[in-house]
């Protein structure tokens, strides 16, 4: 998401919602059956605020009308935390958007159990077969495709060229050891080693979701899940690697009230060159740039070190993907716009004007940032895929991992009893 009104876009902005009201909403899944007009309606619920991609979204929807006199695309367009308010409400009402943008995993798997998603698999199938991987993993559940990415990203670590070298460190570091080593030495240089949000909590989880995959392993943490059980003893593990790497003070001063893209968070510590790292997603660059002044050449991106002994790879990779989901019963020109939509001359656009990463590999090409480069290779080259964790599972088990991870970072809890909190509430919601 180098557009960052995509995945984590609440967490990046404090702007409110747009204003629509209930009125607005509440003709919501009864679209379709045509208007005043006589055309079909289909609403199209997104979260994309920002530009230039909200006025290329747009204009997309004025094309695909263009071409199909019969057909109008409403378009609601919500600010990330709001959006998320107004679909709980809508699923549990039972009524979707004939289109409305997802992150998959859980809380996509709620609505697809409530009856209220349209299974895709043969509809799409046949322009999405060259996709990443990656990209589909989200949105594949039950051996069933319901829903269509157009941009995946992951999180790794972005660092600082000047201040590594600054450091005496030559190389990004490709175990945990030794970036724990690249950690001292920049301490040792009167260098803040790495800038984090720790008011925001979901930029700590990153730490403890990567070192769960890389010392459980991913089948290990689909079991966890499966079996509401986290209290196994890799995840305690990398609950203390967390604890390792706090006790050498690493972080900011005044982290733990730190937001993430005001003027004195993490995007802008680390986009200022006052830190020489930051774990986050591949919208980053862009965040740094606003908040702050931005890196410029100076910022490079490597993947999250493997843990010596553990059972992940280097190569297995966290992050997300923003798809389109279809509403059960929803008109065909819900498929077709989705089509349309994901036409390549189109992909190609989005990543030259907003900085999507593609999903299509037919639409690599269009990518020209070295560091957005990187991402995209990283993930053509994945062993293993892990949405992000407060996507993936049940939204009160992602909100306690967020939350206990946080009092781990805070040392006010244990790595044990991580694990106990979150076991917790995986197992009330089963």
């Amino acid at each position: 998401m180098g557009n960052t009104s995509l995945s984590r876009r609440g967490f990046l902005a404090a702007s409110a919602a747009t204003g629509l009201g209930a009125a607005a909403l509440s003709a919501c899944g009864s679209s379709g059956g045509g208007n005043s007009s006589g055309k079909t309606e289909i609403e199209w619920w997104n979260i994309t605020t920002t530009q230039p991609a909200k006025k290329l979204w747009a204009q997309r929807a004025k094309e695909f009308e263009a071409a199909h006199p019969d057909v109008k695309i409403k378009i609601v367009t919500l600010e990330n935390e709001a959006y998320k308010s107004k679909m709980t409400a809508q699923t549990a009402s039972g009524k979707l958007p004939d289109i409305f943008h997802t992150w998959g995993g859980g809380v996509l798997q709620q609505q697809i159990d409530a009856g209220l998603v349209e299974d895709l698999s043969d509809k799409v199938s046949s322009w999405t077969k060259d996709y990443l991987p990656a990209s589909v993993a989200p949105f594949r559940l039950d051996d069933k495709m319901y829903a269509v990415p157009f941009d995946v990203g992951m999180v790794g670590f972005w660092y600082n060229k000047a201040l590594f070298k600054q450091a005496g460190i030559a190389t990004p570091p490709t175990t945990w050891s030794g970036y724990l080593d690249a950690v001292k030495a920049l301490k040792d240089e009167g260098i803040t080693p790495i800038a984090l949000a720790g008011k925001e909590k979901w930029p700590g989880m990153y730490y403890w979701a990567y070192l769960s995959m890389r010392v459980a392993g991913l089948d290990a943490m689909q079991k966890a899940a499966d079996d509401a059980d986290f209290t196994g003893e890799d995840f305690v593990k990398a609950g203390a690697h967390v604890e390792e790497l706090v006790a050498l003070k690493p972080f900011q001063k005044g982290f733990l009230g730190a937001a993430y893209s005001t003027p004195t968070g993490e995007a802008a510590t680390m986009g200022n060159g006052k830190a020489a790292m930051e774990l986050m997603g591949q919208w980053a660059p862009v965040v740094q740039e606003d908040a702050g002044k931005g890196l410029g050449k100076d910022l490079g991106f490597f993947s999250f070190p493997e843990v010596e002994g553990g059972k992940g790879a280097l190569t297995d990779v966290f992050g997300g993907s923003n798809g389109h989901a279809v509403r059960k019963g929803a008109p065909d020109a819900a498929v077709e716009f989705l089509k349309f939509f994901a036409e390549q001359e189109f992909a190609e656009k989005l990543v030259k004007e907003t900085g999507l990463v593609p999903v299509s590999k037919a639409a690599q090409g269009a990518l020209t940032d070295p560091n957005l480069i990187a991402v995209s290779e990283a993930l053509s080259k994945s062993t293993g895929f892990q949405l992000y964790l407060d996507q993936a599972y049940a939204p009160a088990v992602g909100q306690e991992i967020n939350d206990s991870v946080a009092a781990l970072i805070a040392g006010s809890k244990s790595p044990e009893q991580v694990t106990r909190s979150v076991t917790q509430v995986a197992k009330s919601e089963g």
